[in-house]
């Protein structure tokens, strides 16, 4: 990376009060309108590593630096799991970013509004949780993070608990989003084909005490389809990462 990154975490180590060692001397540079994906075994410390960039957690030792600087708005985060409020709308799930940031009601209304129409839920404002699908929840939680207009996304495993045809929609509409807005993305999975599908680098973690053990190029163009999975590239790239994967779980 000849540029400086947007974010990059160096020589990090993270201990928990347990006597864990989640992540040690893990080193990864994230670029402006990257999109990356973090690949390894479940317990290697993907999460982890999101939660320190976003700053939820600290790190025991090493650093997380921002060398084009940090402001509050900058990341949007979503969970593995939707985590609405079930008594709320999803409307009112949207918003919640903007309630807590005290944004005046008018102008958080027409950014809820905007962020739904982006993930395809805009006739789904009135709707609550308990009305949706699987994969329309998830939509509702993305829309969340994107309601602040955040430059990074961070994503932990959106859609491990989805069925194939929804996972594979939704991936498609998550790229169309990405090349639309220039945000970077950051998304943890546990599925090289997920990884390889999504990213233009594919960073792959050892088990733990969790470190980066290998970093793969995927070089293939956007827009990507259903045509480019079963493509030679895609499947050679496949190939690459999950041996990668292989030999840091042995490692």
């Amino acid at each position: 990376m000849t540029a400086a990154p947007l974010v990059r975490l160096a020589g990090v180590r993270k201990a928990f009060a347990s006597g864990t060692l989640a992540l040690d001397g893990l080193d990864l540079a994230i670029g402006e309108h990257e999109f990356v994906s973090i690949l390894g075994p479940s317990g290697c410390g993907k999460s982890t590593a999101l939660r320190l960039i976003a700053g939820l957690i600290e790190p025991n030792a090493g650093a997380v630096e921002w060398p084009k600087g940090h402001a509050a708005g900058d990341l949007g985060f979503v969970f593995q799991e939707p985590t609405l409020m079930p008594w709320a709308s999803v409307a009112d799930n949207v918003r919640l970013p903007l309630r807590l940031r005290s944004v005046a009601r008018q102008e958080a209304d027409r950014r809820a509004a905007e962020a739904l129409d982006m993930v395809g839920l805009g006739g789904f404002a009135r709707a609550y949780p308990r009305e949706l699908s699987g994969g329309m929840k998830m939509r509702a939680s993305i829309a969340r993070a994107l309601v602040t207009r955040p430059r990074l996304l961070l994503m932990d495993e959106p859609f491990a608990a989805l069925d194939e045809i929804t996972r594979f929609k939704l991936n498609n509409d998550l790229l169309e989003l990405w090349r639309a807005q220039s945000w970077t993305v950051v998304f943890v999975t546990h599925s090289v084909f997920e990884s390889v599908y999504l990213s233009q680098r594919v960073a792959v973690m050892t088990a733990r005490p969790g470190r980066i053990a290998r970093e793969i190029a995927v070089a293939a163009p956007y827009p990507r389809d259903a045509l480019f999975r079963t493509s030679e590239p895609y499947n050679r790239s496949c190939r690459e990462a999950s041996a990668a994967l292989q030999e840091a779980m042995a490692a």
